[in-house]
């Protein structure tokens, strides 16, 4: 059994949420390189190097699998982003039978005033059994923006683990997106240093469970500069016996005045044996700041599916219409259209 996942700040015991314990974990051994990754940089000032870098991590999802990353990755990347115009980056990870095991450690450097749109994917074929443990860190420097999403794609029967750490210095801003819909079990790990005075991070998630799969996410912002901002929305939905716990704490550190922090988390149940449990936290060690959560879970309610239903939908396609319209926020966010697509393909066979 392994331990990982913890909060920054112990809770009391009975909730059973400060870690997570996960059985049955095969680690692979004697990893060969990775070889079925696309990596596509719109602009030729920008620069990709395929070598080893720091991977020090704030949390991460534990020592053991950090150790993994830093002895045994077979899949380095170091990406400089030089470019003044606001060009897209993207990295497909493509699992086969050839390469069913991906351990990697990315690093993005996005310099003083320039601005990214970074997209990248993980995807399995239907059957195959997989594993996937990453560490990708991000350092945006004063003035930038640099707009990214995760997409996991992974069957059911694979596991995904991943720790993703960013440095958010002086009027810079990182949006991320998660969709994280893939994995027998699916843990990640968040961790967002916002450094600079007036420094931005918002983070928008969906995940969708089904089966007998396990997600645990843990957010973690620690805000430092003055006027510095967190938002985190996440929008959830369960259905069969999938479970999920969400940690999402808040944290606004000395230095840190007139910082805004919020963040948001709704699941909907799909299913009477599908489990949710969340804790959202907000710690405090500054004055004159501001700090909003909420959590909550709940079924579709019975009047707004016959509501559905009235106008000709089966129950099935009302369901599905509901869950696509809590994403819907998000998902608007999204501006590759393809991916879009694709991401909204892949909830609607998810929910089938």
């Amino acid at each position: 059994m392994i331990k990982l996942n913890e909060t920054p700040l112990r809770t009391a015991r009975n909730f059973n949420i400060n870690n997570i314990k996960i059985e049955d974990i095969e680690f692979p051994e004697n990893i060969k390189k990775f070889n079925n990754a696309n990596l596509y940089l719109e602009s030729s000032k920008d620069k990709a190097e395929f070598l080893k870098h720091d991977t020090t991590l704030t949390y991460g999802l534990s020592e053991t699998f950090y150790k993994q990353v830093t002895n045994n990755s077979n899949y380095e990347l170091k990406i400089d982003i030089n470019s003044k115009m606001k060009n897209s980056i993207t990295l497909d990870f493509n699992f086969d039978e050839n390469n069913t095991n991906l351990v990697e450690n990315i690093y993005i450097h996005a310099m003083e005033n320039t601005k990214s749109n970074i997209a990248i994917k993980y995807k399995t074929p239907e059957n195959l059994k997989c594993f996937h443990n990453g560490i990708i860190k991000i350092k945006a420097e004063k003035n930038s923006e640099v707009n990214i999403i995760f997409v996991n794609f992974l069957n059911t029967n694979s596991n995904n683990f991943l720790s993703i750490e960013n440095e958010i210095l002086e009027d810079a801003k990182i949006n991320s997106t998660i969709i994280d819909m893939g994995g027998k079990n699916s843990i990640s790990n968040y961790y967002s240093n916002i450094v600079g005075n007036r420094a931005d991070n918002k983070l928008n998630t969906i995940y969708l469970g089904k089966e007998n799969q396990i997600f645990d996410l843990n957010y973690i912002a620690e805000l430092k500069g003055e006027k510095s901002n967190v938002n985190f929305e996440i929008q959830g939905a369960l259905k069969d016996n999938s479970k999920k716990h969400f940690k999402g704490t808040i944290n606004f550190k000395r230095g840190a005045k007139k910082a805004t922090g919020n963040e948001n988390e709704a699941c909907m149940l799909l299913s009477n044996t599908a489990r949710s449990l969340s804790l959202p936290m907000l710690l405090c060690s500054e004055e004159d700041v501001e700090g909003n959560h909420s959590t909550s879970s709940g079924k579709i309610g019975d009047k707004e599916l016959f509501y559905i239903m009235s106008r000709g939908f089966d129950e099935k396609s009302a369901m599905k219409l509901i869950v696509r319209a809590k994403f819907n926020k998000i998902l608007e966010t999204i501006k590759l259209q393809e991916l879009k697509n694709e991401i909204l393909y892949d909830i609607d066979k998810r929910l089938d």
